[in-house]
Order: C-alpha cells, then sequence, then structure tokens
C-alpha cells in the first residue's frame, strides 16, 4: 500500500503517467450482447488533469512579478531614452535604446518562464522564495513528461 505522500505525488500535474500493463484480448463469445454505455463524467477526468486553484494562484503571483518587472522597465526605458533625446540631455543612439529595451523586454519572457517552474506544483506546499529547488524539481518533471510523449510517438 503506498504512503499518502506516494498518493498525493502520483496526482501531480504536468507528470508524465506511468505506462500501464496492456491485458491481452478477450477471445469473443459466441452469442455478441449489447454494451451498456456507461455514462462519462468530464467534470471528474477534467478535475484529474486541471491545476489545482492554490497552485494556479502561486504560478500567477511569480509570473507577474517575475514578468511585470522587467516588462515594465522596458516601456519605461523606452520612454526614457525619449525624454533624454528630446531635453538634449544627452546624444544617444536609437540602436542603444533599443538593445536596452529588448534586454528587459527578453528579462521578462525569462521571468515568465521561471515564474511557471519556480512554483511549487505541490498544492500544501508553498516553497520557497526564489524557487531553486522547486525549478529543478519542475524542470525535470517536464522534461520526463516530454521524454515520455515522445517515446510513445514512437
Amino acid at each position: 500500500m503506498a504512503s499518502p505522500d506516494e498518493n498525493k505525488r502520483e496526482s501531480l500535474p504536468f507528470e508524465p503517467r506511468q505506462k500501464k500493463k496492456k491485458n491481452p484480448p478477450k477471445k469473443p463469445n459466441s452469442t455478441p450482447q449489447p454494451q451498456a454505455k456507461t455514462p462519462r463524467n468530464p467534470k471528474s477526468e477534467a478535475s484529474l488533469s486541471a491545476i489545482p486553484d492554490a497552485v494556479s494562484k502561486r504560478m500567477i503571483r511569480r509570473m507577474a512579478i517575475l514578468c511585470g518587472i522587467p516588462t515594465s522597465l522596458g516601456v519605461v526605458s523606452l520612454l526614457a531614452f525619449y525624454w533624454i533625446v528630446s531635453q538634449k540631455i544627452l546624444v544617444i543612439p536609437p540602436y542603444a535604446a533599443v538593445l536596452v529595451s529588448s534586454g528587459f523586454f527578453g528579462l521578462g519572457v525569462l521571468g515568465l518562464s521561471y515564474g511557471l517552474f519556480s512554483a511549487s506544483w505541490d498544492e500544501e506546499r508553498i516553497g520557497n522564495l526564489l524557487g531553486f529547488d522547486e525549478f529543478k524539481l519542475n524542470f525535470s518533471r517536464t522534461t520526463a513528461a516530454w521524454r515520455s510523449a515522445r517515446s510513445q510517438k514512437e
């Protein structure tokens, strides 16, 4: 019997599904019997693959901070360069403004990805402030899921 921690670990989102043994096909009976359709509950199936509310809020909060700050700095840097050039305080080449603002926007994209992976995907565990341990764990889970999907495809 699995411990409660192992059961909880099996229900984490984004985990690769374990391969199940296929049962050999059954021999058909001589008299075909009508198959009774069992009603499927799409809500119960969706809840198994859905991200828990606490986890999604944690992800959104981290992504907003780690993406919002650099993106805001990218917009502010464009405005600051415009103001500096229009007031003739400094002569700044246009490519400098593009490089600085593009750098901030690039950091925003990286912050978006890091915010997603650095949040704890366990509903009960919050994780630490920077999320290095969670990043390693979640990134390894994701790469394992990619490998599993690729091997099933082949």
